[in-house]
């Protein structure tokens, strides 16, 4: 079975006054699992974890672990570009009950694909939980090749990759060479109902933050059948998406967030402030599609 099918959320970290805002992260679980999101995913990208400490990235996995109390799946983020350091964190996420790992790829110093097969294998041969691979190039510097996937597919331990090239095309060449039992998440939100035609299970999702009923409803659609409906979903949160993205993710969606009473706090350096011009066009996005007045 999938660690999960449906819409994930890459679930933003609150800060309040430098730390976490744990009250409010509660209060965000709580509401992502009332509208319907299918499974966390703390400390990703999303979650700022590049600028937690590991204490704070260990306490936050074992927060939304215990809050989530097993109503959804939580899925930890505890990749690194250090080998050694990606198994002591993935160990301790399943220590206190992570459901399953996103690894992603090494960044800075990169690996060749050879590399990546070891890196990743020996993470999976240091746990007992589903590992899913995450791919983003455009941050990291480097490709996962769809054979290399296919190679890492045979771990019982790694089950998923969360592909977030924009390629289309490397998509479907992973459909075709990896396994029916691995599954394939989308990492573009404007990409979720075309990649889930090449067998996709879901999304790893940064809109799902704001829109998570919606994001939920567009992947329930699909599986149900209904492409016309969840194509009509995925069009009409594009305008969205695409401010989402206007500056680097999360700077967009914190302050999406923010708008609509949120009160998830500020970001961590070097992230800074939107700039005025994309603010504007970030809120009359959000009017538009009615997350604002």
């Amino acid at each position: 079975m999938a660690l999960f099918t449906g819409s994930g959320v890459a679930l933003v970290t609150p800060f309040q006054e430098g730390k976490i805002n744990y009250p409010k992260t509660e209060e965000l679980l709580n509401w992502h699992v009332e509208q319907g999101t299918d499974a966390i995913i703390v400390c990703g990208t999303t979650g700022e974890s590049s600028t937690m400490s590991d204490e704070e990235q260990k306490e936050a996995i074992r927060f939304v672990v215990e809050k989530i109390n097993g109503r959804i799946p939580v899925i930890a983020g505890t990749g690194s570009n250090c080998t050694s350091h990606a198994v002591e964190m993935s160990k301790y996420a399943e220590s206190v009950g992570a459901d399953g790992l996103l690894v992603i790829t090494p960044y800075y110093n990169k690996a060749t694909q050879k590399g990546l097969i070891t890196h990743f294998t020996t993470i999976a041969d240091a746990v007992n939980i589903p590992i899913i691979i995450y791919n983003v190039p455009g941050r990291t510097g480097l490709n996962i090749s769809p054979a290399t996937l296919a190679a890492l597919a045979k771990h019982p331990n790694i089950q998923g990759v969360k592909e977030a090239s924009g390629n289309i095309s490397q998509v479907a060449e992973i459909a075709r060479l990896v396994p029916e039992d691995f599954y394939i998440y989308s990492g573009n939100d404007d990409m979720i109902v075309p990649l889930m035609s090449l067998r996709g299970s879901g999304v790893i999702s940064v809109v799902a933050n704001v829109a998570p009923k919606d994001t939920h409803d567009m992947v329930q659609k699909f599986i149900d059948g209904d492409i016309a409906g969840a194509c009509a979903l995925q069009l009409a949160m594009k305008p969205l998406i695409d401010a989402l993205f206007i500056e680097v993710n999360p700077i967009p969606v914190k302050a999406a967030m923010n708008l609509m009473g949120y009160a998830v706090g500020d970001l961590r350096l070097p992230l800074t402030e939107m700039e005025s011009a994309n603010l504007q066009i970030l809120k009359s996005r959000m009017q538009e599609y009615g997350l604002i007045k």
